[in-house]
Protein backbone atom coordinates (compact mmCIF):
# COMPACT_ATOMS: atom_id res chain seq x y z
CA UNK A 1 0.00 0.00 0.00
CA UNK A 2 1.61 3.62 -0.60
CA UNK A 3 0.79 6.18 2.44
CA UNK A 4 -0.49 8.43 -0.13
CA UNK A 5 -3.65 6.32 -1.03
CA UNK A 6 -4.44 6.01 3.59
CA UNK A 7 -5.57 9.27 4.32
CA UNK A 8 -2.93 9.24 7.71
CA UNK A 9 -3.01 12.19 10.03
CA UNK A 10 -0.35 11.87 12.82
CA UNK A 11 -0.18 14.48 15.32
CA UNK A 12 3.35 16.32 16.73
CA UNK A 13 2.02 17.52 20.01
CA UNK A 14 0.21 15.05 22.41
CA UNK A 15 -3.25 16.00 22.66
CA UNK A 16 -4.57 17.74 26.23
CA UNK A 17 -6.75 15.21 27.31
CA UNK A 18 -4.77 11.89 27.44
CA UNK A 19 -3.47 10.51 30.29
CA UNK A 20 -1.64 7.21 29.42
CA UNK A 21 0.70 6.03 26.87
CA UNK A 22 -1.01 4.35 24.76
CA UNK A 23 -3.90 6.95 24.58
CA UNK A 24 -1.08 9.49 23.38
CA UNK A 25 0.54 7.50 21.14
CA UNK A 26 -3.03 6.44 19.52
CA UNK A 27 -4.10 9.55 18.92
CA UNK A 28 -0.46 11.25 17.47
CA UNK A 29 -0.40 8.22 15.25
CA UNK A 30 -3.77 8.10 13.41
CA UNK A 31 -5.14 4.81 15.18
CA UNK A 32 -8.01 6.49 16.71
CA UNK A 33 -10.19 9.45 16.92
CA UNK A 34 -12.55 10.20 20.04
CA UNK A 35 -16.30 11.22 19.33
CA UNK A 36 -17.36 11.71 22.33
CA UNK A 37 -16.09 10.67 26.24
CA UNK A 38 -15.30 7.00 26.27
CA UNK A 39 -16.19 6.52 22.45
CA UNK A 40 -13.76 6.36 19.58
CA UNK A 41 -13.35 5.85 16.20
CA UNK A 42 -11.36 3.11 14.94
CA UNK A 43 -9.25 5.08 11.88
CA UNK A 44 -7.53 2.45 9.03
CA UNK A 45 -4.57 1.85 10.41
CA UNK A 46 -6.13 1.33 13.73
CA UNK A 47 -8.32 -1.45 12.10
CA UNK A 48 -5.31 -3.58 10.77
CA UNK A 49 -3.88 -3.86 14.42
CA UNK A 50 -7.69 -4.50 15.54
CA UNK A 51 -8.03 -6.94 12.67
CA UNK A 52 -4.81 -9.06 13.29
CA UNK A 53 -5.56 -9.56 17.49
CA UNK A 54 -9.08 -10.49 16.45
CA UNK A 55 -7.89 -13.28 14.05
CA UNK A 56 -5.55 -14.69 15.93
CA UNK A 57 -8.16 -15.07 19.11
CA UNK A 58 -10.58 -16.46 16.62
CA UNK A 59 -7.85 -18.94 15.48
CA UNK A 60 -7.09 -20.12 18.67
CA UNK A 61 -10.83 -20.12 19.93
CA UNK A 62 -11.67 -22.41 16.98
CA UNK A 63 -8.75 -24.24 17.71
CA UNK A 64 -10.05 -25.30 21.24
CA UNK A 65 -13.33 -26.29 19.75
CA UNK A 66 -15.27 -23.23 20.54
CA UNK A 67 -18.27 -22.43 18.28
CA UNK A 68 -18.67 -18.83 16.96
CA UNK A 69 -22.28 -16.80 16.81
CA UNK A 70 -23.08 -13.61 17.32
CA UNK A 71 -25.50 -11.79 19.90
CA UNK A 72 -27.50 -8.52 19.52
CA UNK A 73 -25.90 -5.63 21.53
CA UNK A 74 -29.08 -4.34 22.75
CA UNK A 75 -30.89 -7.21 25.25
CA UNK A 76 -34.71 -7.15 26.82
CA UNK A 77 -35.15 -6.02 30.43
CA UNK A 78 -36.79 -9.58 31.00
CA UNK A 79 -33.71 -11.98 31.02
CA UNK A 80 -31.63 -9.06 33.32
CA UNK A 81 -34.68 -9.68 36.09
CA UNK A 82 -34.43 -13.49 35.80
CA UNK A 83 -31.16 -13.20 36.56
CA UNK A 84 -31.53 -10.63 39.46
CA UNK A 85 -28.72 -8.16 37.82
CA UNK A 86 -31.45 -5.66 36.48
CA UNK A 87 -31.35 -3.95 39.58
CA UNK A 88 -27.84 -5.17 41.11
CA UNK A 89 -25.77 -4.35 38.35
CA UNK A 90 -25.50 -0.59 38.29
CA UNK A 91 -25.67 2.51 36.48
CA UNK A 92 -22.90 1.39 34.09
CA UNK A 93 -25.61 -0.82 32.62
CA UNK A 94 -27.10 1.87 30.18
CA UNK A 95 -31.19 1.39 30.38
CA UNK A 96 -33.50 2.13 27.71
CA UNK A 97 -37.35 1.96 26.79
CA UNK A 98 -38.51 1.00 22.96
CA UNK A 99 -41.45 2.55 21.13
CA UNK A 100 -43.71 0.13 23.23
CA UNK A 101 -42.41 1.63 26.36
CA UNK A 102 -40.34 -1.91 26.73
CA UNK A 103 -37.59 -2.13 28.73
CA UNK A 104 -33.80 -2.79 26.91
CA UNK A 105 -30.38 -2.19 27.84
CA UNK A 106 -26.99 -2.18 25.59
CA UNK A 107 -24.81 -5.49 26.69
CA UNK A 108 -22.48 -4.70 28.43
CA UNK A 109 -21.91 -9.01 28.79
CA UNK A 110 -23.92 -11.56 27.69
CA UNK A 111 -24.19 -14.06 30.27
CA UNK A 112 -28.21 -13.36 30.21
CA UNK A 113 -28.48 -13.82 26.86
CA UNK A 114 -26.08 -17.05 26.46
CA UNK A 115 -28.10 -18.71 28.97
CA UNK A 116 -31.35 -18.07 26.90
CA UNK A 117 -29.99 -19.51 24.16
CA UNK A 118 -28.59 -22.49 25.88
CA UNK A 119 -31.96 -23.33 27.95
CA UNK A 120 -33.49 -23.17 24.27
CA UNK A 121 -30.73 -25.01 22.29
CA UNK A 122 -29.83 -27.53 24.75
CA UNK A 123 -31.51 -30.29 25.94
CA UNK A 124 -29.47 -33.66 26.52
CA UNK A 125 -26.87 -34.28 28.08
CA UNK A 126 -25.16 -35.40 24.46
CA UNK A 127 -25.18 -32.34 23.11
CA UNK A 128 -22.70 -31.27 26.41
CA UNK A 129 -20.04 -29.50 27.21
CA UNK A 130 -20.72 -26.96 24.17
CA UNK A 131 -18.63 -23.55 23.69
CA UNK A 132 -19.89 -20.46 21.83
CA UNK A 133 -18.02 -17.60 21.60
CA UNK A 134 -18.14 -13.97 19.76
CA UNK A 135 -16.40 -11.03 18.57
CA UNK A 136 -18.70 -8.32 19.54
CA UNK A 137 -19.21 -4.42 20.80
CA UNK A 138 -19.83 -4.02 24.67
CA UNK A 139 -21.09 -0.50 25.98
CA UNK A 140 -20.45 -0.27 29.69
CA UNK A 141 -21.76 3.32 31.04
CA UNK A 142 -18.38 4.16 33.06
CA UNK A 143 -18.80 7.30 35.61
CA UNK A 144 -15.35 8.49 34.22
CA UNK A 145 -14.25 6.97 31.20
CA UNK A 146 -10.50 7.69 30.92
CA UNK A 147 -7.24 6.43 29.62
CA UNK A 148 -8.31 6.11 25.88
CA UNK A 149 -9.62 2.50 24.78
CA UNK A 150 -8.45 1.35 28.05
CA UNK A 151 -11.54 2.39 29.39
CA UNK A 152 -14.12 3.09 26.87
CA UNK A 153 -17.24 3.10 27.18
CA UNK A 154 -17.71 0.98 24.34
CA UNK A 155 -15.40 -1.40 23.17
CA UNK A 156 -14.81 -4.85 21.74
CA UNK A 157 -14.52 -8.42 23.08
CA UNK A 158 -14.43 -11.49 22.54
CA UNK A 159 -16.68 -13.93 25.14
CA UNK A 160 -17.34 -17.15 25.42
CA UNK A 161 -19.57 -19.35 27.33
CA UNK A 162 -19.63 -23.03 27.82
CA UNK A 163 -22.01 -25.11 29.10
CA UNK A 164 -20.99 -28.79 31.19
CA UNK A 165 -23.67 -31.20 32.68
CA UNK A 166 -21.36 -31.22 35.95
CA UNK A 167 -18.30 -30.07 37.64
CA UNK A 168 -15.63 -32.06 36.50
CA UNK A 169 -16.64 -31.62 33.24
CA UNK A 170 -16.13 -27.30 34.00
CA UNK A 171 -12.65 -27.74 34.97
CA UNK A 172 -11.65 -29.72 32.14
CA UNK A 173 -13.69 -26.96 30.14
CA UNK A 174 -11.72 -24.42 31.63
CA UNK A 175 -8.50 -25.77 31.70
CA UNK A 176 -9.04 -25.65 27.78
CA UNK A 177 -9.67 -22.07 27.86
CA UNK A 178 -6.69 -21.21 29.70
CA UNK A 179 -4.69 -22.78 27.57
CA UNK A 180 -6.51 -21.10 24.74
CA UNK A 181 -5.73 -17.98 25.96
CA UNK A 182 -1.97 -18.54 27.05
CA UNK A 183 -1.72 -19.20 23.40
CA UNK A 184 -3.03 -16.17 22.75
CA UNK A 185 -1.00 -14.32 24.38
CA UNK A 186 2.01 -16.20 23.45
CA UNK A 187 1.16 -15.39 19.73
CA UNK A 188 0.44 -11.58 20.79
CA UNK A 189 4.17 -11.46 21.67
CA UNK A 190 3.04 -10.06 25.28
CA UNK A 191 4.59 -10.85 28.49
CA UNK A 192 2.07 -11.08 30.72
CA UNK A 193 0.85 -13.34 33.96
CA UNK A 194 -1.73 -15.24 35.16
CA UNK A 195 -3.02 -14.59 38.60
CA UNK A 196 -6.12 -15.52 40.95
CA UNK A 197 -8.87 -12.61 40.77
CA UNK A 198 -11.87 -11.89 42.00
CA UNK A 199 -14.91 -12.23 40.11
CA UNK A 200 -16.70 -9.67 40.53
CA UNK A 201 -20.46 -8.74 38.96
CA UNK A 202 -20.07 -11.80 37.08
CA UNK A 203 -20.01 -14.20 39.73
CA UNK A 204 -18.70 -17.70 39.80
CA UNK A 205 -16.66 -19.47 41.90
CA UNK A 206 -12.67 -19.37 40.29
CA UNK A 207 -11.66 -17.03 38.17
CA UNK A 208 -8.09 -15.94 37.03
CA UNK A 209 -7.17 -13.01 35.03
CA UNK A 210 -4.27 -12.58 32.70
CA UNK A 211 -2.52 -9.18 33.07
CA UNK A 212 0.30 -7.48 30.55
CA UNK A 213 2.74 -6.29 33.00
CA UNK A 214 2.73 -2.57 32.45
CA UNK A 215 4.66 -0.10 34.37
CA UNK A 216 1.02 2.39 33.70
CA UNK A 217 -1.08 -0.52 34.54
CA UNK A 218 -4.09 -0.40 36.20
CA UNK A 219 -3.57 -3.43 39.12
CA UNK A 220 -1.70 -4.22 40.93
CA UNK A 221 -0.50 -7.86 41.05
CA UNK A 222 1.98 -10.09 43.12
CA UNK A 223 4.25 -13.00 42.80
CA UNK A 224 6.40 -15.42 43.92
CA UNK A 225 8.86 -16.85 41.34
CA UNK A 226 9.55 -19.64 44.40
CA UNK A 227 6.40 -21.68 44.44
CA UNK A 228 4.66 -20.31 41.64
CA UNK A 229 2.17 -17.80 43.24
CA UNK A 230 0.49 -15.15 41.20
CA UNK A 231 -2.64 -13.03 41.84
CA UNK A 232 -4.31 -9.35 41.92
CA UNK A 233 -3.08 -7.77 45.09
CA UNK A 234 -6.97 -7.45 46.08
CA UNK A 235 -7.54 -11.13 46.83
CA UNK A 236 -4.11 -11.98 48.12
CA UNK A 237 -4.43 -13.69 51.64
CA UNK A 238 -2.03 -12.42 54.52
CA UNK A 239 -2.28 -14.25 57.33
CA UNK A 240 -0.92 -13.07 60.52
CA UNK A 241 2.64 -13.44 61.54
CA UNK A 242 1.84 -15.13 64.92
CA UNK A 243 4.22 -12.31 66.62
CA UNK A 244 2.36 -10.90 69.71
CA UNK A 245 2.80 -7.06 70.10
CA UNK A 246 5.63 -5.81 72.49
CA UNK A 247 4.63 -5.29 76.01
CA UNK A 248 4.68 -1.46 76.35
CA UNK A 249 7.71 0.82 76.90
CA UNK A 250 5.97 4.44 77.09
CA UNK A 251 3.11 5.89 78.63
CA UNK A 252 0.00 7.50 77.04
CA UNK A 253 0.25 10.69 75.95
CA UNK A 254 -2.56 13.48 74.62
CA UNK A 255 -0.15 15.64 71.95
CA UNK A 256 -1.67 18.54 70.15
CA UNK A 257 -1.32 18.17 66.65
CA UNK A 258 -3.02 21.24 65.25
CA UNK A 259 -3.85 21.00 61.20
CA UNK A 260 -2.41 17.45 60.94
CA UNK A 261 -5.24 15.54 59.38
CA UNK A 262 -3.49 12.96 57.18
CA UNK A 263 -1.19 10.64 58.44
CA UNK A 264 2.32 11.17 55.87
CA UNK A 265 1.71 15.19 57.72
CA UNK A 266 1.08 13.17 60.98
CA UNK A 267 4.53 11.03 60.75
CA UNK A 268 6.33 14.64 59.42
CA UNK A 269 5.33 16.23 62.89
CA UNK A 270 5.83 13.64 65.39
CA UNK A 271 8.96 12.45 63.59
CA UNK A 272 8.19 8.79 63.73
CA UNK A 273 7.21 6.35 60.81
CA UNK A 274 3.77 5.85 58.79
CA UNK A 275 3.87 1.96 60.21
CA UNK A 276 3.85 3.41 64.40
CA UNK A 277 0.89 4.95 63.25
CA UNK A 278 -2.46 3.86 63.34
CA UNK A 279 -4.74 4.69 60.68
CA UNK A 280 -8.93 4.99 61.41
CA UNK A 281 -11.68 4.40 58.69
CA UNK A 282 -15.08 4.83 59.08
CA UNK A 283 -17.51 2.88 56.41
CA UNK A 284 -21.58 2.25 56.46
CA UNK A 285 -22.36 -0.60 58.30
CA UNK A 286 -25.37 -3.00 57.39
CA UNK A 287 -26.51 -3.15 61.11
CA UNK A 288 -25.11 0.17 62.55
CA UNK A 289 -24.30 3.68 61.16
CA UNK A 290 -21.08 3.05 61.40
CA UNK A 291 -18.10 0.06 61.35
CA UNK A 292 -14.09 1.55 62.31
CA UNK A 293 -11.91 -0.33 60.34
CA UNK A 294 -8.34 -0.37 62.30
CA UNK A 295 -4.99 -0.12 60.10
CA UNK A 296 -0.98 0.52 60.26
CA UNK A 297 -0.28 3.77 58.85
CA UNK A 298 1.68 2.40 55.95
CA UNK A 299 -0.67 0.09 54.74
CA UNK A 300 -3.91 -0.04 52.36
CA UNK A 301 -7.40 -0.90 53.13
CA UNK A 302 -8.36 -3.66 50.56
CA UNK A 303 -12.34 -3.15 49.20
CA UNK A 304 -13.28 -6.50 48.81
CA UNK A 305 -11.91 -7.98 52.58
CA UNK A 306 -13.28 -5.06 54.01
CA UNK A 307 -16.71 -5.28 52.60
CA UNK A 308 -16.75 -9.44 53.40
CA UNK A 309 -16.55 -8.56 57.62
CA UNK A 310 -19.47 -9.34 59.69
CA UNK A 311 -21.20 -5.72 60.00
CA UNK A 312 -19.79 -4.19 56.87
CA UNK A 313 -22.07 -3.05 54.51
CA UNK A 314 -21.47 -4.04 50.72
CA UNK A 315 -20.72 -2.55 48.73
CA UNK A 316 -18.24 -0.71 51.21
CA UNK A 317 -18.90 2.48 50.99
CA UNK A 318 -16.72 5.18 53.34
CA UNK A 319 -18.42 7.66 55.24
CA UNK A 320 -18.22 11.36 54.44
CA UNK A 321 -17.18 14.09 57.00
CA UNK A 322 -20.57 14.72 58.38
CA UNK A 323 -21.20 11.21 58.59
CA UNK A 324 -18.15 10.94 60.37
CA UNK A 325 -19.07 13.59 62.39
CA UNK A 326 -23.01 12.03 63.55
CA UNK A 327 -21.41 9.15 64.47
CA UNK A 328 -18.18 9.49 66.67
CA UNK A 329 -18.83 13.26 67.67
CA UNK A 330 -14.95 14.27 65.98
CA UNK A 331 -14.03 15.51 62.37
CA UNK A 332 -11.95 12.94 59.97
CA UNK A 333 -8.19 12.94 60.15
CA UNK A 334 -8.22 12.53 64.22
CA UNK A 335 -10.15 9.25 64.86
CA UNK A 336 -8.59 6.32 66.79
CA UNK A 337 -9.65 3.39 68.66
CA UNK A 338 -9.53 4.81 72.45
CA UNK A 339 -13.34 5.27 73.47
CA UNK A 340 -14.47 5.47 69.55
CA UNK A 341 -18.44 4.75 70.15
CA UNK A 342 -18.39 2.43 67.27
CA UNK A 343 -17.74 -1.47 66.38
CA UNK A 344 -14.21 -1.98 65.27
CA UNK A 345 -12.20 -4.41 63.05
CA UNK A 346 -8.41 -4.15 63.37
CA UNK A 347 -5.96 -5.54 61.17
CA UNK A 348 -3.14 -8.32 61.63
CA UNK A 349 -0.52 -6.18 61.34
CA UNK A 350 -2.17 -3.30 63.63
CA UNK A 351 -2.95 -5.70 65.93
CA UNK A 352 0.50 -6.49 66.56
CA UNK A 353 1.61 -2.59 66.92
CA UNK A 354 2.94 -1.59 70.64
CA UNK A 355 3.35 2.38 71.45
CA UNK A 356 1.82 3.84 68.61
CA UNK A 357 0.42 6.81 67.54
CA UNK A 358 -3.28 7.18 67.26
CA UNK A 359 -6.16 10.33 66.79
CA UNK A 360 -7.65 11.10 69.93
CA UNK A 361 -11.16 11.27 68.98
CA UNK A 362 -10.71 15.41 69.33
CA UNK A 363 -9.72 17.62 66.75
CA UNK A 364 -6.14 18.89 66.75
CA UNK A 365 -5.15 16.05 69.02
CA UNK A 366 -3.15 12.87 69.03
CA UNK A 367 -2.24 9.87 71.19
CA UNK A 368 1.05 8.71 71.36
CA UNK A 369 2.24 5.24 73.10
CA UNK A 370 -0.81 3.72 72.52
CA UNK A 371 -0.75 -0.08 73.68
CA UNK A 372 -3.81 -3.00 73.26
CA UNK A 373 -5.44 -4.07 76.08
CA UNK A 374 -4.00 -1.51 78.60
CA UNK A 375 -5.34 1.67 76.88
CA UNK A 376 -8.00 0.00 74.21
CA UNK A 377 -9.75 -3.50 74.17
CA UNK A 378 -8.17 -5.45 71.32
CA UNK A 379 -11.22 -5.42 68.69
CA UNK A 380 -11.64 -8.51 66.33
CA UNK A 381 -8.47 -9.53 64.41
CA UNK A 382 -8.70 -9.50 60.31
CA UNK A 383 -7.07 -9.54 57.19
CA UNK A 384 -8.04 -5.53 56.06
CA UNK A 385 -4.84 -4.50 53.45
CA UNK A 386 -3.91 -4.90 50.20
CA UNK A 387 -0.72 -6.91 49.58
CA UNK A 388 2.83 -4.95 49.40
CA UNK A 389 6.32 -6.58 47.94
CA UNK A 390 7.95 -8.66 50.73
CA UNK A 391 4.64 -9.73 52.42
CA UNK A 392 5.00 -13.83 52.36
CA UNK A 393 3.62 -15.83 49.83
CA UNK A 394 0.29 -17.58 50.80
CA UNK A 395 1.44 -20.87 49.52
CA UNK A 396 4.99 -20.57 52.09
CA UNK A 397 7.68 -20.00 49.06
CA UNK A 398 8.99 -16.87 49.81
CA UNK A 399 8.54 -13.06 49.71
CA UNK A 400 5.82 -11.69 47.08
CA UNK A 401 6.90 -9.27 44.63
CA UNK A 402 4.70 -6.57 42.80
CA UNK A 403 4.23 -5.24 40.09
CA UNK A 404 1.48 -3.09 37.82
CA UNK A 405 -0.87 -4.68 34.58
CA UNK A 406 -3.67 -4.09 32.69
CA UNK A 407 -6.29 -6.39 32.37
CA UNK A 408 -6.78 -8.20 28.91
CA UNK A 409 -8.37 -11.64 29.66
CA UNK A 410 -10.76 -12.78 32.77
CA UNK A 411 -11.70 -16.42 32.70
CA UNK A 412 -14.52 -17.93 35.18
CA UNK A 413 -16.20 -20.76 36.64
CA UNK A 414 -19.67 -19.47 36.95
CA UNK A 415 -21.39 -23.05 38.37
CA UNK A 416 -25.12 -22.70 37.94
CA UNK A 417 -25.33 -19.25 38.71
CA UNK A 418 -27.19 -18.37 35.65
CA UNK A 419 -28.88 -21.70 34.49
CA UNK A 420 -30.60 -21.91 38.42
CA UNK A 421 -31.74 -18.52 38.36
CA UNK A 422 -33.45 -19.20 34.39
CA UNK A 423 -34.25 -22.45 34.54
CA UNK A 424 -31.44 -23.40 32.31
CA UNK A 425 -31.05 -27.41 32.42
CA UNK A 426 -30.65 -31.07 30.48
CA UNK A 427 -31.71 -34.04 30.85
CA UNK A 428 -29.30 -36.46 32.46
CA UNK A 429 -28.87 -40.32 31.35
CA UNK A 430 -30.99 -40.93 33.86
CA UNK A 431 -33.38 -38.84 32.29
CA UNK A 432 -33.24 -36.19 35.55
CA UNK A 433 -33.25 -32.32 35.18
CA UNK A 434 -30.09 -30.72 35.50
CA UNK A 435 -28.67 -27.29 35.89
CA UNK A 436 -25.92 -26.72 33.74
CA UNK A 437 -22.75 -25.37 35.20
CA UNK A 438 -21.32 -22.62 32.94
CA UNK A 439 -17.67 -21.06 32.11
CA UNK A 440 -17.39 -17.95 30.81
CA UNK A 441 -14.21 -16.38 28.98
CA UNK A 442 -13.10 -12.71 28.12
CA UNK A 443 -10.74 -11.04 25.97
CA UNK A 444 -10.71 -7.38 25.52
CA UNK A 445 -9.35 -7.04 22.18
CA UNK A 446 -9.62 -3.20 22.41
CA UNK A 447 -7.93 -3.00 25.05
CA UNK A 448 -4.77 -5.76 24.11
CA UNK A 449 -4.24 -3.09 21.63
CA UNK A 450 -3.65 -0.26 24.19
CA UNK A 451 -1.42 -3.11 26.44
CA UNK A 452 0.44 -3.76 24.09
CA UNK A 453 1.75 0.04 23.34
CA UNK A 454 1.85 0.19 27.18
CA UNK A 455 4.26 -2.42 26.91
CA UNK A 456 6.13 -1.82 23.70
CA UNK A 457 6.97 2.03 23.17
CA UNK A 458 9.83 4.49 23.99
CA UNK A 459 10.26 7.89 23.46
CA UNK A 460 9.36 8.60 19.46
CA UNK A 461 6.68 6.15 19.64
CA UNK A 462 4.93 2.35 19.38
CA UNK A 463 7.05 -0.64 18.72
CA UNK A 464 4.75 -3.21 17.81
CA UNK A 465 5.16 -7.12 18.38
CA UNK A 466 5.64 -7.92 15.02
CA UNK A 467 2.08 -10.07 15.27
CA UNK A 468 -0.17 -7.33 15.17
CA UNK A 469 1.73 -4.40 13.74
CA UNK A 470 -0.02 -2.91 10.95
CA UNK A 471 2.94 -3.59 8.19
CA UNK A 472 5.43 -5.62 8.41
CA UNK A 473 7.54 -3.08 6.13
CA UNK A 474 7.58 0.99 5.62
CA UNK A 475 9.40 1.55 2.59
CA UNK A 476 10.67 5.31 2.63
CA UNK A 477 12.13 6.62 -0.43
CA UNK A 478 14.12 9.71 -0.14
CA UNK A 479 13.15 12.94 -2.94
CA UNK A 480 11.17 10.27 -4.97
CA UNK A 481 9.68 13.46 -6.99
CA UNK A 482 13.73 14.38 -7.94
CA UNK A 483 15.13 10.98 -8.92
CA UNK A 484 13.62 8.29 -11.38
CA UNK A 485 15.77 5.33 -10.02
CA UNK A 486 14.25 6.19 -6.68
CA UNK A 487 10.69 5.96 -8.13
CA UNK A 488 11.51 2.90 -9.98
CA UNK A 489 12.94 1.36 -7.09
CA UNK A 490 10.30 2.13 -4.87
CA UNK A 491 7.51 1.19 -7.27
CA UNK A 492 10.22 -2.73 -7.91
CA UNK A 493 10.25 -2.94 -3.80
CA UNK A 494 6.75 -2.49 -3.72
CA UNK A 495 6.05 -5.52 -5.92
CA UNK A 496 8.52 -7.43 -5.22
CA UNK A 497 7.55 -7.28 -0.52
CA UNK A 498 4.33 -7.62 -1.83
CA UNK A 499 4.68 -10.64 -3.77
CA UNK A 500 6.84 -12.45 -0.73
CA UNK A 501 3.69 -12.36 0.93
CA UNK A 502 4.80 -9.20 3.13
CA UNK A 503 2.60 -6.58 4.18
CA UNK A 504 4.61 -2.82 3.18
CA UNK A 505 3.55 0.54 3.04
CA UNK A 506 5.72 3.03 1.24
CA UNK A 507 5.51 6.21 1.94
CA UNK A 508 5.76 8.49 -1.18
CA UNK A 509 4.32 11.32 0.66
CA UNK A 510 6.05 14.37 -0.92
CA UNK A 511 7.34 15.31 2.87
CA UNK A 512 11.22 15.94 4.28
CA UNK A 513 13.03 12.85 5.15
CA UNK A 514 13.09 13.67 8.76
CA UNK A 515 9.43 13.91 8.66
CA UNK A 516 8.71 10.46 7.22
CA UNK A 517 11.50 8.83 9.11
CA UNK A 518 9.54 10.46 12.86
CA UNK A 519 5.96 9.11 11.21
CA UNK A 520 7.75 5.94 10.57
CA UNK A 521 8.87 5.48 14.11
CA UNK A 522 5.50 7.15 15.54
CA UNK A 523 3.25 4.34 13.89
CA UNK A 524 5.88 1.36 14.76
CA UNK A 525 6.34 -0.56 12.18
CA UNK A 526 9.00 -3.78 12.74
CA UNK A 527 11.41 -3.07 9.69
CA UNK A 528 12.22 0.04 7.66
CA UNK A 529 13.74 0.45 4.55
CA UNK A 530 15.38 3.60 2.71
CA UNK A 531 15.59 4.00 -0.56
CA UNK A 532 18.65 6.92 -1.38
CA UNK A 533 19.79 7.71 -4.84
CA UNK A 534 23.66 7.70 -3.07
CA UNK A 535 22.98 3.98 -2.04
CA UNK A 536 21.24 2.56 -4.87
CA UNK A 537 24.35 3.64 -7.07
CA UNK A 538 26.34 0.99 -4.70
CA UNK A 539 22.90 -1.36 -5.38
CA UNK A 540 22.17 -1.01 -1.96
CA UNK A 541 19.35 0.04 0.06
CA UNK A 542 19.11 1.35 4.11
CA UNK A 543 17.45 -1.47 6.71
CA UNK A 544 17.18 -0.55 10.65
CA UNK A 545 14.90 -2.41 13.00
CA UNK A 546 12.34 -0.26 14.87
CA UNK A 547 13.94 -1.08 18.24
CA UNK A 548 17.28 -0.74 16.68
CA UNK A 549 19.42 2.08 16.53
CA UNK A 550 22.22 0.51 13.98
CA UNK A 551 21.60 0.85 10.03
CA UNK A 552 22.13 -1.80 7.87
CA UNK A 553 23.29 -1.73 4.14
CA UNK A 554 21.86 -4.16 2.36
CA UNK A 555 21.65 -5.17 -1.22
CA UNK A 556 18.37 -4.45 -3.51
CA UNK A 557 18.50 -7.68 -4.72
CA UNK A 558 18.83 -9.34 -1.28
CA UNK A 559 16.05 -7.74 0.50
CA UNK A 560 13.39 -10.17 0.63
CA UNK A 561 15.89 -12.82 1.84
CA UNK A 562 16.65 -10.50 4.28
CA UNK A 563 13.62 -9.48 5.99
CA UNK A 564 12.71 -13.11 6.09
CA UNK A 565 15.58 -13.93 8.10
CA UNK A 566 14.90 -11.06 10.49
CA UNK A 567 11.19 -12.18 10.72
Amino acid sequence: MYLSRLPLTTLKETPADAETVSHRLMLRAGLIRRLASGLYNWMPLGMRVLHKVQTIVREEMDRAGALELVMPSVQPAELWRESGRWEDYGPELLRMKDRHERDFCLGPTHEEVITDIARHELMSHRQLPVNYYQVQTKFRDEIRPRFGVMRAREFIMKDAYSFHLDEQSLLEGYELMRDAYRRVFDRLGLEYRIVQADSGAIGGSRSEEFLVLAATGEDAIAWCDADGFAANVEVVSIAASGNAAPDPSHERELVATPGVGTIAELARFLGTGADRCLKTLLVKGNETPAVALLLRGDHELNAIKAQNLHGVAAPLTMLRGAEVEAATGCEPGFLGPVELPVPMHVDHAAAELSDFVCGANRPDYHYTGVNWERDVDLPGVADLRTAVAGDPSPLGGGPLSVARGIEVGHIFQLGTKYSDAMDATVLDADGNKRSMHMGCYGIGVTRVVAAAIEQNHDEHGIIWPAAIAPFQVIVVPINPDRSEVVRETMAELHDRLSEAGLEVLVDDRAQRPGFKFADADLIGIPHRIVIAERGLKAGQVEYKGRSESDVTLVPVESIVDFLRSRA
